[in-house]
């Protein structure tokens, strides 16, 4: 793939509300062609995780910034004038209801099934949250003979309310 070819577009969503320095590691990452998996595995991360970095959700330490940039031929000091130490995410992008279509079909979901997840969780956990922070995502492609199935899982720590 040619260069000329890789171009994000960073003045739409969700690229324009992001810093700047996200757009060339998108652009990077296309270049080279990889995925995020194997952008996390040269990491040591999860491939959601790395992901949600790339889109300014998650904030990535010294070395795994190094490491990514590095790994995608990208001046590491230039990412780090913009991501680095002084730099905190502003999590959560986009609109509500969201417009993206997978995006939207996951809201929907929790509009759905929301109180039903909500309902089960208290009877097998009691009073208490799952926790988005301390919390494990997981994405696979489990084959059918009716067409793939996106199987997504959430692996989250339960926090009970306090009392006091």
């Amino acid at each position: 793939m040619s260069q000329a070819q890789v171009v994000i577009p960073s003045n739409n969503a969700p690229y324009v509300n992001l810093p700047p320095i996200t757009t060339v590691l998108f652009e990077a990452k296309a270049k080279k062609g990889v995925t995020f998996e194997q952008i996390a595995k040269e990491v040591g991360k999860d491939e959601v995780w790395v992901a949600s970095a790339f889109y300014g959700q998650a904030k990535f330490n010294a070395e795994e910034l190094g490491k990514v940039c590095e790994f995608l031929g990208i001046e590491t000091a230039d990412a780090a004038g913009e991501i680095g130490e002084h730099w905190w995410p502003n999590r959560g992008l986009g609109p509500i209801p969201p417009h993206d279509p997978v995006i939207y079909r996951l809201y929907e979901g929790i509009l759905v099934y929301g109180h039903p997840i909500k309902a089960i969780i208290h009877e097998k956990f009691g009073d208490g949250i799952m926790s988005m922070i301390d919390c494990k995502i997981n994405i696979e492609k489990k084959p059918d003979p009716k067409g793939d199935r996106v199987l997504l899982s959430f692996d989250g720590k339960f926090l009970p309310y306090a009392t006091w």
